[in-house]
C-alpha cells in the first residue's frame, strides 16, 4: 500500500482541521481528493508529504511511518503545493538543477532535458521563472515533483491557472504517471475528477464523507435525492407544477423541460404521469437525472 493514515486528527489550536481520517491508496491509483475550502486536504496533504506533524494517528508512506522516516520518504514523493514556491529570479533550467542537484540525481543535464520535453516547457526553458505565465510556471512545479522520479506523487490543485488546452497536456501526463505512480490530488473542477481519476475521496469538516469510485460516487442516489426531468408537448406554467405534493423543488430548464426533485418517500413519476392525464397535458418525456460529480460534491458537503 503507497499510503495508509490511520486515525489521523490535526488541531490548529481550538480548530479541528482533521478528525480521525483514514484511507489507504494502493500502487498505481489515481485518486481525487474532494472537498471545500477549509474542509482539510492541504493539511492531509502536508502531513502525508511530512511537512507536518499530526497531532494523533498514523500516516505510511510506501510501508514508512512520517514518524520515524521523514527524510526516506521525501525521497519517494513527489509533491505539488496548492500555492506553488518557485524561486522567480532563476532560471526554468536552473531551477530544474537546482532541485536535482538537491536529490543528487545522477545525469542531471539528460534529466532536465527530460522534464522539459515532459511538461511542455521547451519554448520557457531560458526564461526566468517570474516572466513565466502562471500556467507554465505550474508546469515547473509540476517538473520538479516528477525529476527525481518519486513513487507517490501528491498534488494540490495541479491544473490551477491552466488554459484549456495546457489542461488537456497536463490531465494526459497526470494519467501517464498514474499509470506507473501512486498520485492523490486535489481538485475543486469535478470534470478533471471524472476524466482522469479512479477514485475519488470526499472530505467535509475534517471528516472522510465518501471514499468510492467514481462510478460508484456518481450513482450514489437515494430516494431524497432523485430528480425527474420531465418535457411535455405543449407550454406549461411552471405555477402549475407546484400543485406536485411529492417534489420538493421545481426549475424549468433552457430546452424547456422542468427538472422535479423528488421529496423522501414519494412516488413522483406516479403523480407526474396521473397530473398530466388530469391536466390534459401530454409528456413528450420522462426520465430520472443521473448525477454528475457536481451534483454528488453538493450533496455530500452541504
Amino acid at each position: 500500500m503507497s499510503i495508509k493514515t490511520q486515525n489521523v486528527s490535526k488541531l490548529y489550536g481550538s480548530q479541528r482541521a482533521l478528525n480521525q481520517v483514514s484511507f489507504e491508496i494502493g500502487s498505481g491509483e489515481i485518486v481525487g481528493f474532494l472537498g471545500p475550502n477549509g474542509a482539510g486536504k492541504s493539511t492531509m496533504m502536508k502531513i502525508i508529504t511530512c511537512y507536518l506533524p499530526a497531532n494523533s494517528g498514523q500516516v505510511e508512506v510506501c510501508g514508512l511511518k512520517t514518524t520515524e522516516a521523514s527524510l526516506e520518504i521525501r525521497k519517494k514523493v513527489g509533491y505539488l503545493p496548492e500555492h506553488n514556491p518557485l524561486y522567480l529570479d532563476m532560471y526554468v533550467k536552473e531551477y530544474l538543477g537546482f532541485i536535482a542537484g538537491i536529490y543528487k540525481l545522477p545525469n542531471k543535464s539528460s534529466r532536465i532535458n527530460e522534464m522539459i520535453g515532459l511538461v511542455g516547457l521547451e519554448r520557457e526553458q531560458r526564461k526566468k521563472i517570474g516572466a513565466l505565465s502562471k500556467g507554465y510556471r505550474q508546469r515547473v512545479g509540476l517538473a520538479q515533483a516528477i525529476i527525481h522520479d518519486p513513487e507517490v506523487l501528491i498534488l494540490d490543485e495541479p491544473t490551477s491557472g491552466l488554459d484549456p488546452n495546457q489542461l488537456v497536456d497536463i490531465r494526459k501526463l497526470i494519467q501517464d504517471i498514474g499509470q506507473e505512480k501512486t498520485v492523490m490530488l486535489s481538485t475543486h473542477i469535478m470534470q478533471e475528477v471524472e476524466a482522469i481519476c479512479q477514485r475519488a475521496i470526499i472530505i467535509n469538516q475534517g471528516n472522510i464523507v465518501a471514499d468510492s469510485s467514481v462510478a460508484g460516487l456518481k450513482s450514489m442516489q437515494k430516494d431524497s435525492q432523485e430528480i425527474l426531468v420531465v418535457k411535455f408537448d405543449s407550454d406549461v406554467n411552471l405555477n402549475d407544477l407546484k400543485a406536485l405534493k411529492g417534489a420538493q423543488d421545481i426549475k424549468q430548464v433552457e430546452d424547456g423541460s422542468f427538472e422535479l426533485l423528488c421529496a423522501p418517500g414519494k412516488a413522483l413519476r406516479e403523480e407526474v404521469m396521473t397530473w398530466s392525464i388530469d391536466e390534459n397535458q401530454p409528456i413528450a418525456s420522462l426520465s430520472k437525472k443521473e448525477m454528475n460529480m457536481e451534483e454528488v460534491f453538493k450533496q455530500l458537503t452541504s
